[in-house]
């Protein structure tokens, strides 16, 4: 299995994807996200795989809904070199509906097992502070959540774990999000809204170093605000906390390309690779291959003259 750039200890190997690291923005260190007893090393952008398992997520939902399949989807991702696997076992596309816990649950949790015992680091997508706390006592070593911790005792739940979180910018909620999403300054406005959040998070307990945000593209988003947040990722990253970028074939690149989204693959690659050429260090991503080799390729051209 390829390495992933995951730190165990000062020893552990960096994956750098066949070039040298590069720092983040203007001479400032390259950064890193503490997540449970891991840390992940950031000065290369990183991969988060998506494995969803539902039955109506807007790209793959039901494709993965079986758990074997589900199982051997994440661990193909896996060896196409993502660094992170991210489960989600509740759809969040526009007009979603919730699910229970019990049934959230009952999707994720043995797979977060069975790939946390094989050394996998993984990704919980839940906005339920129940499921963030069986999941990361499963094994995951990330929160990733919507609704950036907002839920009743969600900050709590994490903040009595070591796990890192990763906070996203949502107006509205899955059901209504797209209805007519408006903003005076769409990159201000988020902006504010994750420093605010991850204020929350320090002053609960949740160390600085656990914590990366995300501005939520396509999530009560126009394709303008869309375009605004990617184009000004820098005023994100300027914040200190690493960004997530997850635009991976969103309805944004079908509105670029003109394509559905089983055909918005190229659309996906280039989105996020501008997203880190602006300072995004995760991309989150249904494509890992074709992702890991085009940032390889970017990479080695940034980095062709050091």
């Amino acid at each position: 299995m390829r390495d992933s750039g995951i730190e165990r200890g000062a020893a552990a190997p960096r994956f750098r994807y066949g070039a040298p690291a590069v720092t983040v923005a203007a001479g400032r260190p390259a950064a890193r996200w503490a997540c449970g007893g891991t840390t992940l090393d950031l000065a290369v952008p990183r991969v988060m795989g998506v494995v969803n398992v539902t039955p109506d997520s807007f790209f793959d939902g039901g494709r993965f809904f079986d758990r074997g399949r589900a199982l051997d989807h994440a661990r193909a991702l896996r060896a196409d070199g993502a660094d992170v696997i991210d489960i989600g076992g509740e759809s969040t596309r526009p007009g979603a509906h919730p699910v229970s816990t019990a049934e959230e649950l009952a999707r994720i949790l043995p797979l977060v097992d069975a790939l946390a015992s094989e050394g996998v680091l993984v990704s919980v997508d839940t906005m339920k502070p129940e499921v963030m706390r069986e999941a990361v006592a499963a094994g995951a070593a990330i929160v990733n959540d919507v609704r950036a911790l907002r839920e009743s005792r969600a900050l709590a739940a994490v903040a009595a774990t070591g796990a890192g979180v990763c906070l996203m910018h949502m107006q509205g909620e899955p059901r209504t999000m797209q209805a007519d999403p408006v903003y005076g300054d769409v990159v201000r406005e988020v902006r504010e809204f994750l420093v605010e959040r991850a204020t929350a998070c320090v002053a609960a307990g949740i160390a600085r170093e656990r914590i990366a945000i995300d501005p939520g593209i396509g999530f009560g988003k126009t394709v303008a605000h869309n375009l605004a947040l990617l184009r000004q990722l820098g005023d994100l990253a300027a914040t200190g906390y690493p960004v997530l970028v997850g635009v991976s074939r969103k309805s944004t690149i079908g509105a670029l390309t003109g394509q559905a989204a089983p055909d918005r693959l190229a659309g996906s690659v280039a989105a996020a690779l501008a997203a880190v050429a602006r300072g995004a260090r995760i991309v989150r991503a249904h494509d890992v291959r074709a992702t890991v080799d085009a940032l390889r390729v970017w990479l080695a051209i940034e980095e062709s003259d050091a």
